[in-house]
């Protein structure tokens, strides 16, 4: 009530791409994707991948400090953010970081500003920073029998040397919902599913798959096959691209969970998310960015249902006390908003969130920037 929405529709320039110092200046409303073409351009990339890059904008990025399959490897957007320009709630404009990749001068509002949900400023201007692009990239898709096998393998992966760019997890939901839609051809027997990728020079690539899949074979394995190239990639990645579309046939209401554990506990939550769909009488479609630990938790649901609205918002408590349980995190990129507020204390203390509560007030004294978001009501 009483809001005024800012638009930011007309800043969609790139204002500077320098390949010589792998540095790209954008305006907020710029496409991801479009950041991503002109840097291949050069032979460089820009690594953070969300799923909505075709249309996200790199504002909203900055705001929810976003990531995709890549982050296992490369990281997230604060790690690409040399720099930023923004406004304070107060009208106060602001300039944080630099244009190299060291500097140490000052506190680290950079850091601050970017996954701070547009509660303490106004992004408008960021300079990016860009990597050399990898030369190949290989991609295994490897389907098991049980979600426990497909947890067990994730785990194999990262206590080992070699570091996938990707690590993606389907339960036997997400592998349901794919089957029904008929956007991919999946073996009978499989009830989980891993998307693996590794990317480098040749040579590195070639090594890298022979590493993976070598801790990839093991107890329930029921299939693997290899991509390389461009083409055999993209066919590979079907299913995973044809998910979220899928799911969306089994409820009406999609209430969407990205929680994060420690990799290696990360079996243990996925047999709990199994548990609380049976308990509470829900379907709930598991997937994400399991080199990170990252799950999300699909609860689907039917409104209109007498109960069932009720059991879901009992799940989600129960799903929010577990992951902390595990000692992981109510987020790993979608932020809080307004649906996880009552949690967070859950997770931050008393005297950290006072603190955090202060810095908000400094940065917009008038409580004008997203209000009523991320913290907890009082």
């Amino acid at each position: 009530p009483g809001s005024v929405v800012v638009s930011f529709e007309c800043m969609s320039r790139i204002l500077e791409f320098d390949p010589a110092d792998r540095v790209m200046v954008v305006e907020s409303v710029v496409v991801t994707a479009e950041i991503e073409r002109l840097a291949r351009s050069a032979g460089l990339f820009y690594p953070p991948d969300p799923g909505s890059a075709p249309y996200c904008r790199i504002g909203g990025n900055l705001a929810m400090n976003a990531a995709g399959p890549r982050a296992v490897k490369y990281g997230v957007t604060r790690d690409y953010v040399l720099g930023l320009r923004a406004v304070a709630g107060d009208g106060r404009s602001l300039k944080t970081g630099c244009r190299t990749t060291k500097g140490v001068v000052g506190y680290d509002f950079t850091r601050l500003l970017v996954g701070s949900e547009g509660t303490l400023a106004l992004i408008t201007e960021a300079t990016l920073r860009l990597l050399p692009a990898p030369a190949l990239t290989g991609t295994l898709r490897v389907c098991y029998d049980s979600t426990a096998h497909a947890c067990d393998a994730v785990l194999r992966i990262m206590t080992q040397p070699v570091i996938p760019s990707a690590l993606e997890f389907m339960d036997a939901q997400a592998l349901a919902a794919i089957r029904r839609s008929g956007a991919a051809d999946l073996p009978a027997g499989a009830q989980a599913l891993l998307m693996v990728e590794a990317d480098g020079e040749p040579q590195e690539v070639a090594h890298a798959l022979e590493a993976l899949e070598s801790h990839l074979r093991g107890p329930g394995l029921v299939e693997l096959k290899r991509g390389l190239g461009a083409e055999e990639v993209a066919a590979l990645w079907s299913a995973r691209r044809a998910l979220s579309r899928a799911v969306k046939a089994i409820a009406p209401l999609k209430i969407n969970e990205d929680v994060v554990v420690p990799v290696s506990r990360l079996g243990q939550l996925v047999a709990r998310v199994e548990t609380l769909a049976r308990d509470h009488r829900l379907p709930i479609v598991s997937f994400g960015h399991a080199g990170n630990g990252n799950l999300h938790v699909n609860l689907m649901v039917h409104p209109d249902e007498p109960g069932e609205l009720e059991r879901a918002h009992e799940c989600l408590g129960e799903l929010f006390r577990s992951v902390l349980d595990l000692q992981g995190t109510l987020s790993g990129e979608h932020g809080i908003g307004f649906e996880k507020r009552a949690f967070v204390p859950l997770e931050i203390p008393p005297e950290t969130l006072a603190l955090m509560r202060a810095v908000k007030a400094e940065f917009d004294p008038h409580g004008i920037l997203n209000p009523g978001k991320l913290f907890p009501p009082g």
